[in-house]
């Protein structure tokens, strides 16, 4: 993986998305579903794609918004529809086309008041507030949103009445008929005029920003955070979340500066991604350099994607914090101060998450849950309170209210932004310097995430990957002692492939949404020792996959 240029950088303007061009070729390009990169396709988080690309077009958003009423009728839904979108570009297209079949099919959708963008969290909230104590008339919820992919994506994902993001079962039965439905040239699809459908009867409107905010103080010590008049910066980063930050700060009187309130949908202010992209990746140093930056100007900042699902903690001691420092400080907090959870609550993380996490579960008498990358297999324990804390090494998360019951089901960028600043209130430390602590008492380990480029066919033979096709019997210097292509929490496959030693790890799987694998790493022997496990991991699964 080569570094671009233009990395840490802003772009010119020629390079930026071309916005009517990217919103005309939406309603123009029709897809060819012949073409397997055409077709409607559910990743990790939904259908993902770009107009200019055919792989998100109107054509594939009415399929899909025709295939969940489908499915909505089978499963018995009838309750409400809670609906939001980001700031993409092809968010508010996509919203009008879906919200013309969700009328035509007479589903009660619950738009955003005033046109506001929404969170994904603030759906999953949305849901869950709804369906408490009912057993039947049961919502779900749309959010059409490509997270933080760059601005020329559009996606759209599913949350069933469970709240979190729909598992296989369920997406594979709508791409399919999303696909059937491609196939047949919309005839099934029903669809009335968006000025029609937005004056129906079963067109409504909901303060997503209200109810969720409010929330918030049964989830995060406000009342800590306001005490020690913490001061906070947060930066939206041009999402959805853009005004719920100020609404956070005007609620509960915290010390709580919003950086940037700036809507632009080509995301011209955001400097690039490693790659050159613009990505709205709060886990990302090149996109989160003019942050870290300023990073002494706070006592604690935090960045979120465009649907505000993911987050990014800056802290004074140490700048940005890579993604599973922060988890493993946030879990070791969480469990140690949310006493009215139950003594049986586990610690979910995924297989490439940090082994840190390993041992504070192991410091504090946790079990630890150990799934597949994908949010949608923390859901189920979210949701019953079996699982206090569910987080990807991506910088995905949520966790329990204080009271031990369900929060959200899918990742919410904001809750962990904000622990950050009731951990330094309640500590008197920043969480880089309880990353710091922790890591003397376990040892500093080196981490790494990079990314190689690969084609569908490459991808898919990675996904299929069997230990006995890695036929290296040494890691870096060290033995292989174990080669994992199952979750050892739920024995379900990872669709990759995962190689252990005494002194490191490393992790291989591709990308649902672009033409890329990564390598997660990991060394306990220091950086140069990471980066010979970097080049044989490679050496590894390019030569599995050629």
């Amino acid at each position: 993986m080569s570094t671009s240029p233009l990395a840490g950088k802003l772009l010119p303007q020629e390079l930026l998305v071309d916005l009517p061009a990217l919103i005309d070729a939406y309603y123009t390009n029709k897809p060819d579903v012949s073409i397997a990169e055409q077709r409607v396709s559910f990743g990790t988080s939904g259908h993902r794609g770009s107009s200019l690309a055919y792989s998100f077009n109107e054509n594939h958003v009415l399929a899909i918004s025709q295939a969940i009423c489908d499915y909505r009728q089978q499963a018995g839904i009838t309750g409400p529809l809670y609906m939001g979108i980001d700031t993409h570009a092809l968010s508010e297209p996509a919203q009008i086309s879906a919200v013309e079949v969700l009328a035509a099919n007479g589903i009660e959708i619950m738009l955003a008041q005033g046109g506001e963008y929404t969170p994904t969290p603030a759906i999953s909230h949305a849901i869950l507030t709804y369906n408490r104590g009912r057993t039947t008339g049961l919502a779900d919820g749309i959010v059409i949103t490509p997270s933080h992919n760059p601005p020329d994506n559009g996606g759209f994902k599913y949350n069933p009445p469970n709240g979190g993001p729909a598992d296989s079962d369920i997406t594979n039965w709508m791409q399919a008929r999303a696909n059937e439905l491609l196939e047949n040239n919309l005839r099934d699809v029903k669809r009335m005029d968006y000025h029609q459908a937005i004056k129906s009867a079963t067109t409504h409107h909901h303060d997503y920003v209200h109810n969720y905010v409010k929330d918030l103080i049964n989830v995060i010590d406000m009342e800590a955070i306001r005490g020690a008049n913490v001061h906070m910066g947060a930066d939206p980063l041009g999402g959805a979340g853009v005004n719920y930050w100020s609404a956070i700060a005007d609620h509960y009187q915290l010390n709580l500066k919003v950086l940037n309130t700036t809507i632009d949908k080509t995301f011209s202010f955001m400097t690039a991604d490693w790659d050159g992209k613009i990505r709205m990746d709060p886990s990302s140093a090149y996109t989160m350099q003019g942050m870290v930056e300023r990073r002494n100007l706070f006592d604690v900042a935090f960045a979120c994607d465009a649907d505000h699902d993911r987050h990014g903690i800056v802290a004074p001691s140490c700048g940005l914090l890579p993604p599973n420092h922060y988890l493993a400080v946030a879990i070791e907090y969480l469990f140690q101060h949310r006493p009215q959870w139950r003594a049986d609550t586990a610690i979910g993380k995924t297989v490439v998450s940090s082994a840190m996490i390993d041992k504070v579960a192991h410091k504090i008498g946790r079990r630890l849950y150990e799934v597949p990358v994908g949010f949608k297999w923390f859901a189920p324990g979210l949701f019953d309170g079996s699982l206090g804390f569910g987080g990807e090494e991506s910088a995905g998360a949520s966790f329990l209210r204080i009271d031990g019951s369900v929060w959200t089901t899918d990742k919410d960028g904001i809750i962990p932004s904000l622990l950050a600043a009731e951990i330094k209130a309640n500590t008197g430390r920043d969480p880089g310097e309880c990353y710091k602590l922790l890591a003397d008492e376990f040892g500093h380990a080196a981490e790494a995430r990079v990314e190689a480029p690969a084609n569908s066919a490459q991808k898919k033979a990675l996904s299929k990957l069997s230990p006995e096709q890695i036929t290296s019997t040494e890691l870096a210097g060290d033995k292989i002692e174990n080669i994992l292509t199952h979750a050892p929490g739920n024995n379900a496959s990872f669709g990759g492939i995962k190689v252990m030693s005494k002194n490191g790890w490393f992790a291989a799987r591709p990308s649902g949404t672009e033409e890329i694998y990564k390598i997660y790493a990991e060394s306990f022997k220091g950086k140069e020792h990471l980066q010979q496990l970097i080049a044989e991991a490679q050496v590894i699964v390019n030569k599995a996959i050629s």
